[in-house]
């Protein structure tokens, strides 16, 4: 497999790691962003993207989503790359200095440094206690949504009770799926104006809501066939070409834990002048790093990215001087490779 190659690679594709890439981009650095999570965001896109946030400077009040969004578009001149829905599994440091690392699909991306952007750590899935629910793994139950098409014109049953429950109902129902929710509950935790779009397609007959009940068990032999769901009245069976539980994500440190790099807990000790590690060509930004005052919001993190790129330029290039420039003064385009 050929390696991709960039300056900076970005683990985590969260706020901090996105905006990161806006600050490497006015130094003409190359950001290449991988992260275990399908979609860019996060924790903000992942687990409350219609949460208001309050304390990003100029927005007295902005959904999650729509910061994502706005990073988004902030960073697409830059023309980041990146490798969703897998998980930066090995770090090797090169004799040059530099950096080979391998993804849980086998992806290799060779970068100048590193920047971990990690927010709590790897998110994994909180998986339901179904007996042989391994067994399915991959073979019919998905903890994520990677590509919608997938789903199209097949029974899908889906669990859980959140927006992303409520969200990938109301969209693989569009893409013509047919599509069982099952909520243990008769209320929903999610936007009220996504359950209302769920009692629409569950009126017009395009979905089916089960409340008040779990599945229990999986069928089939060589992939999933049905889901057996309790009720209060008992068992029902429905055909199942897919089971996907949607019940949120539990942080863990993952593969950071064996890189070599100095931990407090759960978090990475930094240098709070640049974020650096005590690995030369490794930092820490955001949520997943420590020192001391430190503060775990998106703001300081934005802050680490800055000072973070700053630095990775200079180890990147130790011959260069580092002219620093206001956008106020070049614009962006002044900034652009």
């Amino acid at each position: 497999m050929r390696a991709i190659k960039t300056d900076i690679l970005i683990i985590g594709a969260g706020p901090v790691g996105l905006f990161s890439v806006f600050e490497a981009g006015l130094l003409k650095l190359k950001c290449h962003l991988i992260d275990v999570l399908p979609q860019i965001g996060g924790q903000l896109t992942e687990i409350y993207p219609k949460k208001p946030i309050y304390d990003i400077p100029g927005y007295p009040s902005i959904l999650a989503s729509e910061l994502v969004e706005n990073l988004r578009k902030q960073i697409d001149p830059f023309k980041p790359t990146f490798t969703l829905g897998e998980r930066a599994e090995k770090i090797e440091k090169l004799e040059d200095g530099s950096f080979r690392t391998t993804s849980s699909d086998g992806t290799v991306i060779e970068s100048g440094v590193i920047a971990i952007a990690g927010g709590l750590g790897c998110f994994e899935p909180r998986k339901p206690s179904i007996p042989d629910l391994e067994k399915f793994e991959g073979k019919g139950v998905d903890y994520f949504v990677k590509d919608p098409a997938t789903y199209t014109g097949h029974n899908v049953v889906i669990a859980g009770g959140g927006d992303s429950a409520l969200d990938w109902t109301i969209e693989l129902a569009h893409l013509g799926s047919h599509v069982t929710l099952i909520h243990r509950r008769t209320s929903f935790r999610g936007a009220l104006d996504s359950v209302d779009k769920v009692m629409e397609l569950v009126a017009s007959g395009k979905v089916e809501l089960i409340t008040d009940a779990s599945v229990v068990e999986l069928n089939g032999t060589d992939r999933l066939e049905s889901v057996g769901i309790e009720v209060p009245e008992g068992k029902v069976n429905r055909k199942a070409d897919y089971f996907i539980p949607l019940f949120g994500l539990t942080p863990k440190l993952g593969p950071i834990a064996d890189w070599g790099l100095v931990l407090d807990k759960s978090a990475i000790e930094v240098d709070p002048m640049d974020c650096s590690t005590n690995v030369k060509g490794i930092y820490a930004i955001g949520d997943i790093n420590t020192y001391p005052g430190k503060l775990k919001l998106i703001l300081c993190g934005f802050h680490e990215a800055t000072m973070m790129c700053q630095s990775a330029f200079q180890y990147i290039y130790p011959e260069q001087k580092l002219s620093f420039k206001y956008t106020t003064v070049t614009g962006i385009d002044g900034f652009e490779a």
